[in-house]
């Protein structure tokens, strides 16, 4: 059984009544104490954030107080460990002192020595974890801001939201169309929690055949259906301890979809053909690209697991309303495929950064990883929908500063016809410049707004 964060003192001496003593001295004292006859098996008990301090004796059956401090200070350094040496002991004690013992008390000591030391060792063990959730922190938004590029308001946001909910027991839901990302911010919240060192597993319900879902999320006993030979684990159970990430949660049945909720409600999994209830340390992070709340006004999703689910939600943005996070996150994923394959960079020419900017990112992160991979491997740069499409290492144009500003500036004007427009008005609203002005440049560049496909191009 662990011992809890109010516990601020364990005292350890196989003397009985040396014991008692010092357990009042230190009660009386409004510390909260946990007195111990023996060493074995204290280091399993205490959590590497434990807020208190260990004092213990040195001459002990078993374990003695120099193995209890190699043995702590293994798992942790910096936990405070005061030893109790009587006086033939004193060489010991300097021994442990240079090993990283806090502190020793020869017997007999005054009660205030034992109470000072204590409160001192304390006061360094509250500002060594403060310091460690410091370091903690900035890791943690290091590691996040590598791992969701972006400076985006949203992606901001988004990064504040799984910061502040990482820490948290509570089950997340993660909106997102594909693509997006959603098991990227799965695995940060994970890795992020309390539970980064338990399993992630990770299991798209979308890809499972209607007749082993059951099996494989709850797993199964011997005999439970034809050809069902031996127990299997399922991946709740597997997950235990950590964190279960389910992708494309609306593709599940009613039936399973009730399995779920019970699980959410009361932390157990039954085994097909099983009678055991199985008590569970889980995380759920849930997944759905579709409108879960609509999907239960038809009745495709059980309502109840939509309000179970939906106290946490997270929304990734879709790329086309991250502005230019899309060239952050072209460069990164661009330098990622470099570097793997060992290539030189291509730099990106100003034509192609204005492509990455006017498409709308149909397939969202996935796809730009893609085109940023043939980037790098020096293939054409072409995007789904976008007018043009431009050689990854190749110059815009082979012509000198004015060519390139012309190819430049039809190459933006076009990327903005492909996209809808009512008017001419609202197409020169939206490049910036008189209309007057566009109708010169669109018939220096030989563009039509007619031709684009956008309709009443004479209303002005």
């Amino acid at each position: 059984m662990s011992i809890d964060n109010q516990t601020q003192v364990v005292l350890i001496d196989d003397d009985p009544h040396l014991r008692q003593a010092l357990s009042q001295t230190l009660d009386l004292a409004g510390l909260k104490v946990l007195p111990l006859g023996e060493a074995k098996g204290l280091t399993a008990r205490l959590s590497r954030d434990w807020p208190g301090v260990v004092v213990s004796d040195i001459r002990m059956p078993g374990m003695d107080g120099l193995e209890l401090l190699t043995e702590l200070h293994s798992q942790d350094a910096e936990l405070p460990v005061l030893l109790i040496t009587g006086h033939g002991d004193v060489p010991l004690a300097v021994q442990a002192m240079r090993a990283g013992a806090y502190d020793f008390l020869e017997k007999p000591f005054a009660s205030d020595a034992l109470l000072d030391s204590v409160r001192r060792a304390l006061s360094l063990r509250q500002l060594v974890l403060e310091n460690r959730s410091l370091r903690l922190a900035l890791s943690d938004r290091q590691q996040l801001s590598s791992r969701l590029v972006g400076q985006s308001a949203s992606m901001l946001r988004l990064r504040e939201q799984i910061g502040a909910l990482a820490a948290t027991k509570a089950d997340v839901l993660i909106l997102g169309e594909t693509g997006a990302g959603k098991e990227v911010v799965a695995r940060a919240l994970h890795d992020l929690s309390n539970r980064r060192n338990g399993p992630f597993v990770a299991i798209n319900a979308g890809a499972l055949a209607e007749s082993v879902v059951e099996s494989e999320l709850f797993g199964h006993e011997p005999g439970a259906f034809t050809g069902a030979q031996k127990r299997r684990i399922g991946k709740f159970e597997f997950a235990n301890g950590g964190t279960l990430f389910l992708d494309e949660i609306e593709s599940m049945s009613l039936d399973v979809q009730v399995k779920l909720l019970r699980l959410l409600q009361e932390r157990v999994v039954e085994r097909l053909g099983g009678n055991q209830l199985i008590a569970l340390d889980i995380r759920i992070i849930a997944a759905t690209k579709e409108d879960l709340r609509q999907s239960a006004d038809q009745g495709r999703f059980r309502a109840d697991l939509y309000y179970r689910l939906n106290v946490a939600p997270l929304r990734i943005p879709p790329l086309r309303e991250r502005g230019e996070d899309a060239l952050m996150l072209f460069q990164h994923f661009a330098d990622e495929a470099s570097s793997r394959h060992g290539l030189p960079l291509n730099e990106l020419q100003p034509g192609q950064r204005a492509m990455l900017l006017r498409h709308d990112w149909p397939g969202n992160v996935r796809e730009l990883q893609n085109v940023a991979e043939r980037f790098a491997l020096g293939l054409e740069l072409a995007l789904d929908n976008t007018p043009g499409s431009l050689a990854a290492g190749a110059p815009i144009t082979a012509g000198g500063l004015s060519e390139q500003v012309e190819h430049f500036e039809k190459t933006l004007i076009s990327a903005e016809l492909a996209r809808p427009h009512s008017s001419v008005r609202s197409l020169a609203e939206a490049l910036g410049v008189p209309r007057k002005t566009l109708h010169d440049k669109l018939r220096k560049h030989g563009l039509s707004f007619a031709d684009s496909g956008n309709q009443n191009a004479d209303d002005e």
